[in-house]
């Protein structure tokens, strides 16, 4: 059976959120353990990461599926953030490493495996 554009785009979005989550609390911690910014920087990292705990929860699939799908979201948002925040311009291995970074999130999470639908656990 397979997957209608709306659950495609639920589970893209899950996964925007906790990348956003995790990059976004890891920064804050980093914000204030190397640039001497205000603990409160780190106590707001830390919560934001305890919310990138709960978000792939409402992912319709099985736990390693999604954590190691999220790797490869997680490795893509990672090169954005570093180019958009930080600065950073991606080099060609950056992007090669992305697009097959994609290519296994597709591989692991959205390929339905013989028997089993993608969006049941």
């Amino acid at each position: 059976m397979g997957a209608s554009v709306r659950d495609v785009s639920v589970s893209l979005l899950f996964f925007f959120l906790a990348g956003l989550c995790e990059i976004g609390g890891g920064y804050l911690v980093w914000l204030w353990l190397r640039h001497d910014m205000s603990w409160l920087f780190g106590a707001a990292g830390g919560f934001v990461l305890f919310l990138y705990g709960i978000v792939p929860t409402f992912q319709k699939s099985h736990f390693h599926r999604i954590y190691a799908a999220y790797g490869g979201v997680f490795i893509v948002m990672s090169v954005l953030w570093g180019w958009w925040i930080d600065g950073t311009a991606p080099d060609t291995y950056d992007v090669i490493g992305t697009v097959i970074a994609v290519t296994g999130v597709v591989m692991i999470f959205y390929i339905p495996r013989k028997g089993e639908s993608i969006w049941s656990k």
